[in-house]
C-alpha cells in the first residue's frame, strides 16, 4: 500500500518536457538492472519521449521531486493500445505503484474509446508475468522468448 501523508503522495501526471531525462534515466537503469548491459540503439523511443508518444500517453510518476515511476500506451489501431515502458523505482516496487500506473493508463484508454490493451514481457521475467496475470491480463501466446498478453477494456 502506498503512504498516503502529504510528503510522501505519489502524484501521477502526463509526460512533460522537463521529464525527458529522468524519465529515459529512470526507464534506461530498470534495462541495466534487468538484463545487466545496455545497447541504447534499443531504445530509440526514449531520446524524443514527447514526439513518440504524442498519439498514446506517457505517464510519469512522482515522489515529491524524484520520479519514481512511468508507464506508457500507443495506438496500435482504433481498437487496441499497447502498454509500455512500465517501469518503477527499485526502491517503490511491490507497493502498488506499478499497479496504480497501469490502472490509470488503461482508465485514459478506455476513455479514448480503446477496448483491447496488449502489452509483452521477456519470459523469463516470472514476477513481471505475475503482475501482468494479477492485473488481469492473459497471455495469447509466447514467441522469441516473449510473452504476449491482452486485456479486454
Amino acid at each position: 500500500m502506498l503512504t498516503s501523508s502529504p510528503q510522501e503522495r505519489i502524484i501521477l501526471r502526463p509526460f512533460q518536457p522537463q521529464d525527458q531525462q529522468p524519465a529515459r534515466e529512470l526507464v534506461l537503469e530498470g534495462l541495466v538492472e534487468h538484463w545487466g548491459f545496455l545497447d541504447p540503439t534499443l531504445n530509440p523511443d526514449l531520446n524524443n519521449i514527447a514526439l513518440t508518444y504524442a498519439k498514446g500517453l506517457f505517464l510519469t510518476a512522482w515522489q515529491g521531486k524524484t520520479l519514481v515511476g512511468t508507464g506508457a500506451f500507443l495506438p496500435v489501431d482504433g481498437e487496441t493500445v499497447q502498454i509500455v515502458r512500465m517501469s518503477v523505482r527499485k526502491s517503490h516496487r511491490r507497493l502498488g505503484l506499478g499497479k496504480r500506473i497501469l490502472e490509470a493508463l488503461l482508465q485514459e484508454a478506455t476513455r479514448r474509446g480503446y477496448r483491447r490493451a496488449i502489452l509483452e514481457t521477456t519470459a523469463t521475467w516470472t514476477e513481471v508475468i505475475a503482475f501482468y496475470l494479477q492485473c488481469g491480463f492473459a497471455i495469447t501466446h509466447y514467441a522469441d522468448g516473449d510473452v504476449y498478453f491482452e486485456r479486454w477494456l
